[in-house]
């Protein structure tokens, strides 16, 4: 766990500057305005003054990237799991998504998403699905470095969801090949 603790932060901080890097593309393409949201719920979750400027353009980037890289921690035991691919980095956004809507709705800086605009919305998912997925690529290298996952082994034993499969052998569910 020790490993997918670094890897992951590693990773989650590769996705989000991945997503950043989108996002100021996208604005500059849209002309739309950064968001001070990451600020405003950090300041909240605190208790710190909330602050305009580049005091708020701080706390931003520590939020953005700090939430980026602990989320990727999350993805990292994914991937150490067995669970990586496509598959794995999709389940991911909805789990990036989740996080954000419920930090931003308990500390009342942002709203439910359907009651946003459909485009603001639309902007956002594909920000984070390209975090998500630019996570679990990094996460993914990464734990594929020690070998296939135990779930990875487990699906090897018998390809295909079939009843009658069993778990691996404790020994082997917990050690590296």
């Amino acid at each position: 766990m020790r490993r997918a603790l670094w890897e992951g932060l590693v990773a989650g901080a590769a996705g989000a500057a991945v997503m950043t890097l989108g996002e100021k593309v996208e604005q500059r393409l849209t002309g739309r305005p950064g968001s001070y949201v990451p600020a405003r719920v950090l300041e909240r979750l605190t208790g710190m003054a909330e602050r305009s400027g580049r005091a708020s353009d701080a706390v931003n980037w520590a939020m953005h990237y700090g939430e980026g890289a602990l989320l990727g921690v999350l993805r990292s035991v994914m991937a150490h799991a067995g669970l990586r691919g496509p598959w794995s980095s999709a389940k991911f956004a909805v789990v990036r998504l989740t996080n954000d809507q419920i930090l931003e709705n308990a500390t009342g800086v942002g709203a439910p998403p359907p009651t946003w605009p459909r485009l603001e919305l639309g902007v956002d998912v594909l920000h984070k699905a390209v975090y998500a997925f630019a996570t679990g690529v990094v996460a993914d290298a990464l734990a594929g470095r020690t070998g296939p996952g135990p779930g990875q082994r487990h699906a090897r034993m018998r390809p295909g969801r079939r009843a009658g499969v069993g778990p691996l052998p404790r020994e082997e569910a917990h050690t590296r090949r």
